[in-house]
């Protein structure tokens, strides 16, 4: 245990725990050994540590990290490659024949590399992943300090990666193993989709999450073509077929979810599935608009995603909050269908609880993980503060935050990267989009 001088008070003007909801003004936190150890006031907490390091945060609010609970993080590197597209027209003439001739080790930790840097920077202290080769984006998560939930792709087709959906199945138990659960990694299975996956291998892939203490992250329902082309097959919606296989519980993570009718939404509630909403990568691909405040009026968890940054095209969760209240909003016709602090909760507490993860991060509690982000609000754009958490929600971009910690391990300070080098990050991009751009003509 380290000494109470190695205690540090981290004291912005104003504290967002989100348990309790809303802001507290001149509240700070203690951070010991990476773990929240005490909130309160300022003057308290200097009475409690009186040897402590303080850091003072003017202007700035104090909050838990965002939780992204749906990426592909190599897929910066094919960031508008190929943009305004419907999904299918996206994914099978564009994205798949890139991924055939580029997806490999390297490619996919030069992308990680980039996607944590853009994540970090932006705010998010933890995201749940699901692309090939997923130990090198584990390698990569490790070496630069950030918090993974590791997603093991099932899909029946060939990739670069794996030969069909039971060779995926192998390699995705054997890598649980062999990498197991450091700190900062956990891991779901992810079969691709609906109509990527038939049903042994969807069958086989909830016993190995069974079997291994994970969960199940799929996209379901996310275009109204899928719908379509899935009853025209068996007669049943996407989400009906998995519920016929006995997927479908709590630990079940449903990615985009756009085309819910009344049955849809039943099943939902009977299954207490989590949603993983994907606001501005489905407006991008024309794909429709996930109906979050019926979702949230059952009671459904519901955490807030970027998707990847070829569709979506950035990794900004302070924007995807925005417009997640903001649709909501539009749809139901109601300024009350997604208040702010509802959509920040998504963003942190909903989110780590979609993944399994809330008894570790997404709120500021004593004795949690001190993930967390100073960001500012003395700043033109949410000047001035009535309400700290309006301001973050509607005003904020993600250039304001200063700060951000993983595990109580500083990673951006006054707005730069304490561990890597931002310019190098780029050029490596940058040489393979030279190389993408060259042979994808």
């Amino acid at each position: 245990m380290k000494a109470l001088s190695d205690v540090e008070l981290l004291l912005p003007e104003w504290l967002i725990p989100i348990v309790p909801d809303g802001a507290l003004p001149a509240h700070g936190m203690a951070i010991q050994d990476g773990r929240i150890v005490a909130t309160g006031p300022h003057s308290v907490l200097r009475e409690q540590f009186p040897a402590a390091q303080s850091i003072p945060l003017p202007g700035q609010v104090l909050l838990p990290g965002f939780v992204n609970v749906h990426t592909h993080a190599a897929m910066t590197l094919l960031r508008g490659l190929a943009d305004d597209l419907p999904l299918m027209v996206w994914l099978q003439e564009h994205i798949w024949p890139a991924e055939g001739r580029f997806v490999a080790p390297e490619f996919v930790r030069a992308g990680t590399r980039l996607a944590i840097a853009e994540m970090l920077r932006g705010g998010t202290t933890c995201f749940n992943d699901m692309y090939f080769f997923p130990q090198d984006a584990a390698e990569v998560a490790q070496e630069m300090g950030m918090r993974l939930v590791l997603g093991h792709v099932i899909i029946d087709f060939p990739t670069t990666y794996t030969r069909n959906a039971e060779d995926a199945l192998r390699l995705a138990a054997l890598q649980i193993t062999s990498l197991g659960n450091p700190a900062l990694l956990r891991h779901s299975i992810a079969p691709h989709a609906p109509y990527t996956v038939s049903d042994g291998p969807l069958r086989e892939a909830a016993a190995l999450a069974r079997e291994s203490g994970s969960f199940l992250h799929m996209h379901v329902h996310e275009t109204a073509g899928e719908v379509r082309d899935a009853l025209a097959r068996d007669d049943r919606r996407p989400l009906r077929r998995l519920h016929d296989l006995g997927l479908l519980n709590e630990r079940f993570l449903a990615v985009h979810m756009t085309q819910l009718n009344e049955d849809d939404l039943a099943i939902c509630k009977e299954t207490a599935l989590q949603i993983a909403h994907c606001p501005e990568s489905n407006l991008k691909l024309g794909s429709g608009i996930a109906p979050i405040a019926s979702l949230l009026a059952q009671g459904q968890g519901v955490g807030l995603g970027t998707d990847g940054a070829a569709s979506n095209n950035d990794l900004d969760m302070l924007g995807e909050l925005r417009m997640a209240a903001l649709l909501a909003k539009g749809r139901e016709g109601d300024p009350t269908a997604l208040p702010a602090t509802q959509a920040l909760y998504m963003a942190t507490l909903g989110g780590a609880r979609a993944l399994g993860w809330e008894e570790e991060i997404g709120s500021l509690e004593v004795g949690k993980a001190a993930d967390c982000i100073a960001v500012s609000l003395d700043h033109p754009a949410t000047s001035p503060v009535y309400d700290p958490v309006s301001q973050l929600v509607y005003c904020a971009g993600r250039d304001q935050v200063r700060n951000v910690w993983v595990a109580g391990e500083q990673k951006i300070r006054d707005g730069l990267a304490l561990h890597w080098d931002a310019a190098e990050l780029g050029r490596e991009a940058q040489d393979w989009a030279l190389r993408i751009a060259r042979e994808n003509r």
